[in-house]
């Protein structure tokens, strides 16, 4: 005799309210810029009265954080679907390459995972682990291309970062700084693989 699992449907109608109420938030925050999000807009995005959405989540900093954990998983996924060179400066390339091009493929998204734009809102221990599992994931990559300087990740961050937010900034949906990550990877890998060369004796 076969026995089926029971199915919660209770949760799983919640659960796919919830993926609603995060689709047209994510939808709002493309159309209207992330500090403009409202909960009232949420609710009657999709069809619900403003005190049931809070049933689901009981503050708006509470949907930026499910927004902001979503983020880092996506970023995690695509982090792990790369078939990542094994030669350092490539590897560097791709890396910059990867960040890059995820950053600006959701300029919202990126300003909510990458910078503090949103007054009071910190996200939860859980959601921020996720985070954290990205900065990881980061430096293990760059320890793979035998860079495991605290110094050299921080300097790393800044640069892809940087040219992440000065395309976001100045050219949105341009490539004019999304056409430097090849060269600003290469820079930085003459920097840090000079500088760990020990100088010849003259």
């Amino acid at each position: 005799m076969v026995v089926y699992p029971t199915r919660d449907r209770r949760t799983e109608r919640r659960e796919a309210t919830r993926a609603e109420i995060l689709e047209a938030a994510w939808d709002l925050v493309r159309e209207q810029g992330l500090a403009a999000l409202s909960l009232r807009d949420v609710a009657a995005r999709i069809g619900m009265r403003p005190p049931s959405l809070y049933w689901y989540f009981d503050s708006k900093n509470a949907v930026y954080d499910a927004m902001f954990s979503q983020g880092n998983r996506e970023l995690l996924e695509r982090m792990a679907s790369i078939d990542w060179p094994s030669e350092p400066r490539a590897l560097l390339r791709e890396i910059a390459r990867a960040f890059v091009e995820f950053s600006l493929a959701d300029p919202a998204r990126a300003q909510l995972l990458f910078q503090r734009t949103i007054p009071d809102f910190e996200p939860s221990a859980e959601s921020y682990e996720l985070a954290v599992q990205v900065l990881e994931e980061g430096r293990a990559r760059l320890a793979t291309a035998g860079l495991t300087d605290p110094a050299h990740f921080d300097l790393w961050t800044a640069l892809v970062s940087g040219l992440a937010f000065q395309q976001l900034a100045n050219e949105p949906g341009g490539d004019r700084w999304l056409g430097l990550v090849g060269e600003a990877a290469d820079m930085f890998a003459n920097h840090v693989f000079t500088k760990r060369s020990p100088r010849r004796k003259r």
